[in-house]
């Protein structure tokens, strides 16, 4: 007899432009539900068009919450806040009687709330429970604001595993590593491997063993059904280029100009000056149109150079905006299919074919709707890489293994030639086979066979020369005179 779930949870992931938050909307009006936002960016107030929050009026009423709830001078939420957060919205809804759907793009704050990880949370405890930021962090520990050389100086100190572990360019790694032992004491190279052990033991318990009543699988908080909207690369990337363009229409640059007069108010009113590597000021959107913005504003640049800076704008964003969406994917496929897998939960995560947006009724929100249906009433789900071709094959891990679990794989190699240092032994191999590489390589050889050359052509003339003065030395006398 099926037997419903007990603080069921719905979360619906992707990459942007899939239409996520259409759905949620859908679900939550479907389920007497409300939504919980997960994208970091949509946390903060205002700016809907840069952060691409859903319009009031699409929303249908259904209650959003952490959506438009920090001011533009606030750093983004920590993992551990934003987990705290949401922890809290969860338990109020429920206490509604409402069913709390999480949506977003920002898939390391959805995976976090997902999973009980104890590297989520660790390094994000305050015991006095203050709700920390960045400014807070380097305040309390200078040391993350210094370089990211001094800062890999130290982590090799405390955590040389950890420090091995990433590029030495790769500053928010080195930084966030050295930030878990500074808070808690324990080096992250420890934390990770008391979690693959802890998965490991879980993974040899009988299954048979778990209750129906019990929460599904080792590390996860609540029952859950994942909804994955997908697209096909082709067709996605086409989606977002257009959706610039729109961007553009409905008032970005009015969106650029505003937050740059805040900036510039905020940075004269309190004579501190705003860090833009962090926070809302590294929203796809703003630092592309920044350059045209300016030049706008000035007023002296030719009508023909601000074409020019404006198409470049329009270039990056859409480039940073096709990238954005490339990671989020991988993210799903290497990051949280691995983690749903050492949770035993792979069956719990559903993709739907958004490819064909005039086919979004019958291959994403009727079966979206169903398989909801089924997992709130208790019911056997079908098998996920049943629904489709896309489901088949994008469902399947990219690979054995998450890296990040997996320290024997960890291998620091330096490639003298390039400059290069590659942390894994893939990519090592990715790099010896590189056409930069061989280039560098044929190059080195070239230069090599050049010196060799000129080496043998100075023996040459050096033997000719040691000839012809011992020759000459034949025809003089002990006095150097012609014998």
């Amino acid at each position: 007899m099926p037997r419903a779930p007990q603080k069921p949870l719905v979360a619906i992931i992707g990459a942007t432009g899939t239409g996520k938050s259409e759905l949620a909307v859908e679900i939550a009006s479907h389920f007497n539900g409300e939504i919980i936002n997960g994208d970091a960016m949509q946390l903060y107030h205002g700016l809907p068009i840069i952060t691409n929050k859903m319009l009031e009026n699409e929303r249908k009423g259904i209650p959003h919450h952490l959506l438009g709830c920090i001011g533009l001078e606030e750093e983004t939420w920590t993992v551990g806040k934003f987990v705290e957060k949401a922890l809290i919205a969860i338990e109020e809804i429920r206490q509604r009687g409402k069913l709390p759907i999480l949506v977003g793009g920002t898939h390391y704050y959805m995976q976090s709330l997902l999973f009980q990880d104890a590297l989520a949370n660790a390094p994000f405890a305050s015991e006095t429970k203050e709700e920390l930021n960045s400014a807070t962090v380097t305040k309390w520990f200078p040391i993350l604001d210094e370089p990211t050389e001094v800062i890999l100086t130290k982590l090799r100190e405390v955590d040389p595993v950890m420090a091995d572990r990433w590029h030495p360019n790769d500053r928010r790694k080195i930084q966030h590593s050295l930030e878990i032992w500074l808070r808690t004491g324990n080096r992250a190279s420890q934390i990770y491997e008391e979690q693959r052990l802890k998965r490991q033991a879980a993974s040899n318990l009988d299954a048979g063993m778990a209750s129906e009543d019990a929460v599904p699988g080792p590390g996860m908080r609540f029952p859950t059904l994942l909804l994955w909207v997908h697209a096909s690369r082709e067709a996605l990337h086409a989606r977002l280029d257009s959706r610039i363009v729109k961007m553009l229409q409905n008032g970005l640059l009015s969106e650029v100009a505003n937050l740059s007069a805040f900036r510039e108010s905020h940075q004269a009113s309190t004579g501190t000056i705003i860090d833009q590597t962090r926070g809302i000021w590294v929203s796809i959107g703003y630092k592309e149109f920044l350059t045209y913005q300016t030049a706008l504003v000035k007023g002296t640049t030719p009508e023909a150079e601000l074409e020019i800076f404006k198409l470049a704008a329009i270039e990056r964003t859409q480039a940073a905006t096709r990238q954005y969406a490339n990671r989020q994917v991988r993210w799903i496929r290497i990051k949280l299919l691995h983690a749903l897998a050492s949770a035993e939960q792979i069956s719990s995560l559903f993709l739907f074919d958004g490819t064909d947006l005039t086919h979004w009724d019958g291959r994403v929100l009727q079966p979206a709707v169903e398989v909801t249906q089924q997992f709130l009433a208790g019911y056997t789900l079908p098998p996920p890489t049943t629904l489709s071709e896309a489901a088949k094959e994008m469902l399947t891990p990219k690979r054995e293994h998450d890296l990040s679990q997996r320290r024997d794989l960890w291998a620091r190699r330096t490639c003298e030639l390039c400059g290069m240092v590659a942390v894994t032994e893939s990519n090592w191999e990715l790099h010896i086979k590189s056409r930069g590489h061989r280039r560098v390589v044929s190059a080195k050889k070239k230069r090599q066979e050049i010196i060799e050359i000129k080496e043998k052509n100075i023996k040459i003339q050096r033997k000719e020369l040691v000839n012809t003065l011992e020759k000459y030395m034949d025809i003089l006398d002990d006095e150097g005179k012609p014998k």
